[in-house]
């Protein structure tokens, strides 16, 4: 178990806890996970190297309450993790992971037809500095294609799909479409119809999480190429 800072700022004011560093990244992932468990002192500190505390006035001025756990759930959430450079190496190898992971499965090489090997890929990305950032990789993929075609000849394999929304479900599923959408049309009943064109191998993904959105109602077709 390795111990960090976990840093806040409220109204000005700075606020900070001592917690695991694999809870809380846990936490901050969305994983449940129980904050008694997270927390490495059950306490609030304005320095926790100097071992100041705020005054409860300034907790209940700032987070609305003086709870322990409320406000530790609130700073592990929304602040910032001061992450080891062990721990910051090993998410950032599992990134480049998941990033060759999903290129070797997803892309070909245009001339062969045939996929580029990991060896390859990984290569490609140390070539072209590629940065990987720590959000999805479907959010930044194109941007990491991009850097890398002028090294190695690329091509995502495609699905183009034509989804029908409920009006009502609408709402929440705009910005799942938006990051593949081609085109979108609105019918007078407020049913939302777009094309939309996405990684071969994101396809059930992607149909997992429209399903949860829209509670199975949306209508899927794949439009097939002539």
């Amino acid at each position: 178990m390795v111990n960090v800072e976990v840093r806040m700022k409220a109204k000005g004011k700075n606020f900070e806890i001592l917690a695991d560093v694999d809870k809380a990244m846990q936490l901050r992932k969305g994983i449940p996970v129980s904050i008694e468990n997270v927390l490495a002192v059950d306490q609030i500190f304005t320095d926790v190297k100097k071992g100041l505390k705020p005054t409860v006035a300034e907790l209940k001025d700032c987070f609305g309450t003086e709870d322990t756990k409320t406000i530790a759930d609130k700073i592990i959430k929304h602040g910032e993790i001061l992450l080891p450079i062990e721990y910051r190496k090993k998410e950032q190898e599992a990134k480049i992971k998941q990033v060759i992971d999903f290129i070797s499965k997803n892309a070909i090489d245009p001339t062969t037809g045939r996929p580029h090997t990991a060896t390859r890929i990984e290569k490609a990305l140390e070539q072209a500095g590629v940065n990987i950032e720590n959000r999805p990789i479907e959010e930044q993929i194109a941007k990491i294609l991009e850097k890398i075609r002028p090294i190695i000849p690329i091509r995502i394999e495609t699905k183009r799909l034509k989804i029908v929304i409920p009006a009502v479900h609408t709402g929440k599923a705009y910005g799942l479409l938006q990051e593949y959408k081609e085109s979108e049309d609105w019918l007078g009943n407020g049913d939302l119809v777009c094309i939309v064109n996405l990684p071969a191998g994101l396809q059930m993904e992607f149909y997992d999480k429209l399903n949860a959105i829209t509670h199975g109602s949306a209508l899927a077709e794949e439009i097939k190429e002539k």
